[in-house]
């Protein structure tokens, strides 16, 4: 009688523990629905003349910034209205030669250098299915395949940015102790797994995700259904995060 009094007890704690995650789950689900977006995903700018403007403003706010001087300090050096420096650095007027030459001469730097964002080429990568690269990361130790699906080197965000498709199969070992800096996000295509992301569980299957402070120890907990396969995209600051 003690055994059986003591399996229920703990098979009490198990779905307690269970009902209590997925409490969780619906709570974060909640906070999700109220969150208040900061960015338009679907934003476009009207000319190549505004993209002109917003960089050249992006440009003279970028190097008034690192002299560690304000707009007011800028205006007094240089005549020109705090209003308008304001206009210029925010990308809504399109300032003149002139203007543009007394601000280099006030900022210590070539006219040349505020169009350097507007000159920069803006990288793409297109990968055919299967035609992903195979990469040796952590992970690869424990039979986990990465399959690299693209990567852009120099940017202007200053993040770097790395898509994987990754596979388990019958040879993967399970590994939830992967550390590393920045945010990951999975999204399940194929199979099912139990993801463990610090002190939480998360039993995933095709059409989950899960977004995550990747600092936190996390990998797959248990491989439920075999083959498993998700995309787990990694973002971290330029100069961090290497493997």
């Amino acid at each position: 009688m003690g055994r059986e009094n003591a399996e229920k007890h703990r098979n009490s704690k198990k779905n307690g523990k269970a009902a209590t995650s997925a409490g969780g789950a619906r709570e974060t689900a909640a906070e999700l629905a109220r969150v208040t977006l900061t960015q338009d995903p679907h934003a476009i700018r009207d000319t190549r003349e505004k993209v002109l403007e917003v960089a050249i403003g992006h440009e003279v706010r970028a190097f008034r910034k690192k002299l560690g001087i304000t707009v007011a300090d800028v205006a007094s050096a240089t005549d020109i209205s705090v209003g308008m420096l304001s206009k210029i650095e925010n990308g809504n007027t399109s300032p003149s030669l002139t203007t543009l030459q007394t601000l280099s001469r006030a900022l210590g730097v070539p006219i040349t250098a505020f169009f350097r964002r507007f000159e920069e080429e803006h990288s793409a990568v297109f990968v055919k299915a299967g035609e992903g690269v195979d990469v040796e990361r952590r992970g690869t130790r424990a039979g986990h395949q990465y399959n690299l699906l693209g990567h852009i080197g120099s940017n202007t965000s200053g993040v770097v940015v790395e898509p994987y498709l990754i596979t388990l199969t019958e040879d993967s070992d399970v590994f939830p102790t992967f550390q590393h800096d920045g945010l990951e996000f999975l999204y399940m295509l194929e199979g099912e797994v139990v993801y463990r992301h610090g002190n939480n569980l998360y039993r995933m299957t095709p059409g989950d995700s899960l977004f995550f402070d990747a600092d936190a120890p996390h990998g797959p907990e248990e491989l439920t259904t075999l083959p498993i396969r998700y995309l787990s995209i990694i973002s971290y600051p330029r100069g961090r995060g290497e493997d």
